[in-house]
C-alpha cells in the first residue's frame, strides 16, 4: 500500500513539474524539436534541472540491494537492440515529433480538459490494443 501512495505522489509531482516546465504544451515541444527553425532551448535547462535532481540521488542510491518500496529493482532482461526496439523506438520519435507530445505530457494536460490532449491519449490507448491484436494474430499465430 505504501508503494502505491508513493507512486501516486511522485506521480502528481511529476505530472505538476511537466506543467510548470510547460511541456505540456505541444507548441513548446516542437519548438524545441525544430533545430533549423524557429529553435526554442528553454527545454534543455528543464532536463539539465531533472539531472541536477535526479543524479545525486541515483549516486547515494548506487549500492542498494532493493528499492524503497519494493522487493527488488526491475532490471531490463533485454540486453540487445532487436528489430521491435527499432521500431518501437522510430514509431515514438516520429508520433512524438509529429504532434509534439509524449505519454507523459499527454496525460498531464488531460487535466486542462483540452480536447487534442483527449484525442492524442485515446489514439495512444489506440495504438497500444493494435499493437497487441498484431502480435498476437501475425507474430505470435
Amino acid at each position: 500500500m505504501v508503494s502505491k501512495i508513493v507512486s501516486c505522489i511522485s506521480g502528481i509531482i511529476f505530472g505538476v513539474g511537466l506543467s510548470v516546465s510547460n511541456m505540456i504544451n505541444p507548441e513548446k515541444v516542437l519548438g524545441f524539436l525544430d533545430l533549423f527553425g524557429q529553435w526554442d532551448p528553454s527545454l534543455i535547462f528543464v532536463m539539465m534541472g531533472a539531472i541536477i535532481i535526479s543524479a545525486p540521488i541515483f549516486f547515494l542510491f548506487r549500492n542498494k540491494n532493493r528499492p524503497l518500496f519494493a522487493d527488488n529493482f526491475a532490471k531490463p532482461t533485454l540486453k540487445s537492440v532487436d528489430k521491435n526496439l527499432i521500431i518501437g523506438s522510430a514509431t515514438f520519435g516520429i508520433g512524438w515529433g509529429m504532434v509534439g507530445f509524449c505519454p507523459g505530457p499527454a496525460i498531464s494536460s488531460l487535466a486542462l480538459l483540452n480536447t487534442y490532449s483527449l484525442f492524442f491519449v485515446l489514439s495512444l490507448l489506440g495504438g497500444f490494443l493494435l499493437t497487441e491484436l498484431v502480435n498476437r494474430i501475425i507474430i505470435r499465430r
